[in-house]
């Protein structure tokens, strides 16, 4: 061991809550007729104008057209001019990824991380900038014995982990900029090295799409980095993998693990968009072949 949606309901129900609550029947059926316009979008119906949505939803069009006036000028839709149709607005996405934020993204990943722990015998993490250190905010173990075992609030060094090397990488030079100030301000000794191998990690993130650390933050241990952009929130977290630097050499790192968490990452990314799927709960015949 290493130590370091629920089908609308029916108006004539939802007038019955509202008397209890001291509203009138007319502001809920408004909004559930502004929630009903809102589903019409997507599944190939991108654009939608007010005589489609009325047709669709049975709805008369002045009350449509009151309504998409209305959803619009609170942002969750968009008018497009030269199509004279709407599409969905960015007040849509916030919405999605406020639940997202409140179920947790380290939640979503987390079958992911775990299938891949299992079939790996490597410690999967997921991990929050904070300042000079990526915090851990979510961590899975295989069951194998020479597992890292670190617990979520765990901390690794941004400019020298693998995890924290993809991160930068994944950010633009202006997003990157205030955490390799505050490294260099805490590491001027050590600041030409780090910055030479964050030059290293960004050549590799360019190439493979993730970044390697062998044994560098700490010598027992080695891993490779995936960062995930979530960009509602303009904000970056980053997966790795590692285990004893031992048992997993760059080639490792480079051939195997890197490319199976950068797939994890992009089941991750589709879930977080509604196009992927949750994994399956057997993990039978998959052997760790780190």
């Amino acid at each position: 061991m290493i130590n370091s949606s629920e089908p609308m309901a029916k108006r004539k129900d939802m007038s019955e809550p509202a008397q209890a609550a001291g509203k009138s029947p007319q502001q809920i059926t408004a909004l559930a007729r502004g929630l009903e316009l809102l589903r019409c979008f997507g599944n190939g119906a991108e654009y939608l104008g007010n005589a489609e949505l009325a047709e669709r939803t049975g709805i008369p069009r002045p009350t449509v057209s009151r309504i998409t006036a209305t959803l619009t000028q609170l942002g969750y839709l968009l008018y497009i001019a030269d199509l004279e149709r709407y599409r969905l607005g960015p007040g849509v996405m916030d919405l999605g990824y406020r639940y997202l934020a409140s179920e947790g993204v380290s939640t979503l990943a987390r079958p992911f991380m775990q299938e891949l722990a299992e079939a790996t015998d490597c410690m999967i993490a997921l991990g929050a900038p904070e300042a000079t250190h990526i915090t851990y905010i979510q961590c899975c173990q295989g069951s194998g014995p020479l597992i890292l075992r670190m617990q979520t609030g765990s901390r690794v060094p941004i400019g020298l982990s693998a995890m924290g090397r993809a991160l930068l990488a994944g950010m633009t030079p202006a997003q990157r900029a205030p955490y390799l100030e505050a490294v260099q301000r805490d590491n001027p000794s050590d600041w030409p090295a780090i910055e030479d191998s964050l030059e290293a990690a960004y050549a590799e993130y360019a190439t493979y799409g993730f970044c390697t650390s062998q044994a560098e933050w700490s010598r027992d241990i080695s891993g490779v980095g995936v960062p995930l952009y979530i960009e509602a929130e303009q904000r970056m977290l980053a997966f790795n993998c590692g285990g004893a630097a031992q048992r997993l050499t760059q080639q490792v790192l480079t051939d195997n693990l890197g490319p199976r968490l950068k797939a994890l990452v992009e089941q991750v990314e589709a879930l977080l968009t509604g196009q992927g799927m949750m994994p399956s709960q057997s993990h039978s015949g998959q052997g760790g072949s780190s």
